[in-house]
């Protein structure tokens, strides 16, 4: 087994062909592992061991502060030049992790089950990290340049999918759990997923390795991370960063949190939520890509931070008394939206660093996006988790007395309680983002507005491809030729639409 771990000399078209098949089928299981094993599955999961908030806030963090463990992994890499055999081999380590969590539910009571589940999760995460930074290399390497978009696009889309439907799968499983205990279903949940994440080791097993090339002696780590730091328009960029990963981690990881124990909605329906947002996310990150090209990234975050926000804040608002149905509503919305701004904040923050490091030296400048964004990130959840301790008691009213002389009556127009304050805070943070982002030149302004037509017609666009209705609306609504009569109209020209 361990000389199948080994690098080969050379890789064929055949070896490579069928090697990508089985990166394929890695992501698959490696998509179903993390969705019965991670985010919504893990946070209720933790609940029902009897996490607090700053449990959950660690929990959150524990994947940002792993990432510090790439940094060593740098250097076993350059010097062992075994990618293949420290990535397949600490990866499984890590799925073996999940296997032992399964039996958490059925300790004693006395036993500290939320102290195993968090050591079990800092083991995983930091495993996970070195793995992902020799396989990553690896990758680098087999896959050709010319063809990464479309096997890349191929992949990530088989793994959204089994994404979302392995969610939505486990969320009925613990809401109809067998026997009525839920016990057995968080514990089937990550049996399954440590099951998966074998399978997805073992597609990684057959895949090739390449000898890595002989490597010169480089920059110290010092050297290189020292340099962008110098940059002061790269450094506004490192403010932007760490001002939005803290803005958005310090609410984004306690939502599941809200809705199961604020709001009182079944595992079920989280995950219906949680699955609308990704396909949001989805279908935006198709268009935002479309405009990536055409327009700046800067310009793209002008409209999706503010998006973000605002969502985030309308969050405040989901539990004023009312009607299920509406509450219901109000949240798909929120979370549509909350999915398609993430779309475009992902894509913009991420080409905005490529952009703004110099051609040769991009190895240093996104290693310290990397460092800043993970010490932000982990940071802001363990903040989010003790500000929500702190509030868990208290509650902020805004209160409307009407007094007559028959009676006298209080309306609450606005309330904020527990998990809200922190969704409040981001929206808040949210300002000091966008003046963050005010300072950063990428080069050519566009205004927001620009963004938002040109979205508008690519979504026309893309409707039009879909279905007859669309060439109907575009008919009736001709965006790009009153924009054209708009502009004729600021040239002085005289002009007029159609």
């Amino acid at each position: 087994m361990r000389r199948a771990l080994l690098p080969v000399p050379k890789v064929s078209a055949e070896a490579l062909a069928a090697g990508k098949r089985k990166l394929v089928w890695d992501a698959a299981w490696a998509s179903i592992t993390g969705a019965w094993s991670g985010g919504v599955v893990l946070v209720a999961f933790a609940l029902s061991l009897g996490a607090d908030p700053m449990t959950i806030g660690l929990l959150a963090a524990i994947p940002f502060m792993s990432q510090a463990a790439q940094l060593p992994t740098t250097l076993l890499v350059e010097r062992w030049r075994r990618r293949k055999l420290i990535g397949v081999s600490t990866v499984s380590v890590a799925r073996l992790m999940i296997l032992l969590l399964a039996v958490l539910p059925f300790l004693p009571q006395a036993a500290p089950r939320v102290g195993l589940l968090v050591g079990g999760q800092l083991v995983v995460a930091v495993l996970g990290s070195v793995a992902a930074c020799a396989i990553n290399s690896w990758f680098h390497q087999l896959l050709p340049a010319a063809s990464l978009g479309a096997f890349f696009g191929r992949r990530l889309l088989i793994a959204s999918v089994l994404a979302c439907a392995s969610t939505l799968s486990a969320g009925y499983l613990i809401d109809h759990a067998p026997f009525g205990d839920r016990r057995f279903a968080y514990a089937a949940a990550f049996v399954g997923a440590g099951v998966a994440g074998l399978a997805s080791s073992w597609c990684l097993a057959r895949t090739p390795e390449p000898l890595m090339a002989p490597a010169g002696p480089g920059p110290t780590w010092r050297t290189m991370l020292g340099e962008p730091l110098h940059d002061a328009n790269f450094r506004r960029l490192l403010i932007l960063l760490g001002a939005w990963n803290v803005a958005s981690n310090i609410a984004a990881p306690f939502l599941t949190v809200y809705l199961l124990q604020q709001l009182g909605y079944g595992l079920g329906t989280v995950t219906t939520l949680w699955v609308t947002s990704q396909f949001a996310n989805a279908i935006a990150l198709y268009l935002w890509g479309r405009l990536s090209d055409r327009l700046s990234n800067k310009a793209i975050l002008a409209v999706a931070l503010p998006a973000y926000f605002a969502s985030t804040l309308g969050l405040v608002f989901a539990d004023l008394d009312g009607l299920a149905e509406v509450q219901l509503l109000l949240l798909y919305l929120l979370h549509v939206l909350m999915g398609a701004a993430s779309g475009g904040i992902g894509l913009a923050t991420g080409n905005i660093g490529l952009k703004l490091a110099p051609q040769g030296r991009g190895t240093a400048y996104l290693a310290v996006i990397g460092l800043v964004s993970a010490m932000a990130g982990g940071a802001a959840p363990l903040l989010g988790g003790a500000i929500a301790q702190w509030f868990s008691q208290s509650e902020l009213l805004l209160i409307v007395r009407w007094i007559s002389p028959s009676r006298s009556e209080d309306m609450v127009v606005l309330g904020f309680a527990h998990w809200e304050f922190l969704f409040a805070l981001s929206g808040l943070l949210g300002l000091y983002v966008m003046h963050a982002l005010s300072r950063v030149s990428e080069g050519k302004e566009i205004s927001e507005r620009v963004v938002m037509q040109e979205l508008a017609l690519e979504a026309l666009r893309t409707v039009n491809h879909l279905s007859s209705i669309g060439g109907m609306i575009g008919g009736v609504l001709p965006f790009a030729r009153v924009s054209q009569w708009r502009r004729d109209i600021r040239r002085g020209r005289s002009s007029t639409p159609g």
